[in-house]
């Protein structure tokens, strides 16, 4: 029940945050400025074939939801260290922790607003996603859950990765390091990267299997299939890229319960 409270508070809480909204309107207007070319496809699509049309289409979609699922992990991971930091921050932590409330409740409780948060933000994800898609005459045709549940885990483990962080960084700094995180991520998983260098190749080699391969879990890489060429995926291998996810973002919260235990809850 103290979850549950603390949980439902945090997401009020971001319903009443500027910043929140403005981040948001920043990316609306990223999104207009990259819907241009998708006008422009579907404008010149009586002179170009239907495969090829079709094929143009998804791929610049799925380029615009890259961007918007990237912006969901920098969102995730920058709720997550505020819903937190900003408590400790104005002192208020002490009054939550009178009630009483263990400090894991408190972390888990934050957690699951920030998930709710994203939640929201993913439905919207999910329905720009076929907006999208109709704008350019075309329709998605990846399986529906796949888009709802791989960002959520996704976004799951930079919501576990913000809340580690807060004992190092503000939220601010949180955002900057996640974003440096996730494209050294992105390097990592590259096969090209560092073959001219073996030393270079070694060490992401070494990074890849400890950075979170959040490549696994982006939903753009079913919209860049067309009909004809779509892979079924078995459910064996989606079923091992989630539990992958979730065990990335119950390590990253059990090591935040952990140094968040000998944290000092006064302010800063």
């Amino acid at each position: 029940m103290k979850i549950k409270t603390l949980a439902w508070s945090t997401f009020g809480s971001f319903l009443h945050n500027r910043l929140i909204f403005v981040l948001l309107i920043i990316c609306v207007g990223v999104v207009l400025i990259m819907l241009t070319p998708l006008l422009g496809i579907k404008a010149m699509a009586s002179a170009q074939g239907a495969t090829q049309t079709q094929m143009m289409v998804l791929q610049l979609v799925a380029a615009i939801m890259g961007f918007v699922s990237g912006f969901g992990s920098l969102l995730a991971a920058w709720a997550a260290a505020d819903s937190v930091g900003s408590e400790i921050a104005s002192g208020t932590i002490l009054a939550v922790m009178a009630r009483p409330v263990r400090r894991w409740e408190f972390l888990v409780g934050k957690f699951c607003g920030v998930m709710l948060l994203m939640a929201v933000y993913v439905l919207m994800m999910f329905g720009l996603s076929y907006l999208l898609a109709w704008i350019g005459g075309e329709r998605i045709q990846s399986t529906r859950w796949v888009l709802l549940v791989y960002p959520m885990v996704r976004y799951a483990i930079y919501a576990a990765i913000g809340v580690a962080l807060v004992p190092v960084f503000r939220p601010i700094a949180t955002m900057g390091f996640v974003a440096l995180l996730a494209l050294s991520a992105d390097l990592a998983s590259s096969p090209n990267f560092g073959q001219r260098w073996e030393m270079v190749r070694q060490l992401m080699h070494a990074l890849y299997w400890i950075l979170p391969s959040t490549d696994l879990l982006s939903e753009t890489r079913f919209l860049e299939l067309t009909q004809a060429s779509l892979k079924q995926a078995g459910w064996a291998e989606h079923l091992t890229t989630i539990a992958y996810g979730l065990d990335y973002a119950l390590v990253c919260l059990v090591l935040a319960m952990w140094s968040f235990h000998y944290r000092s809850l006064k302010r800063d």
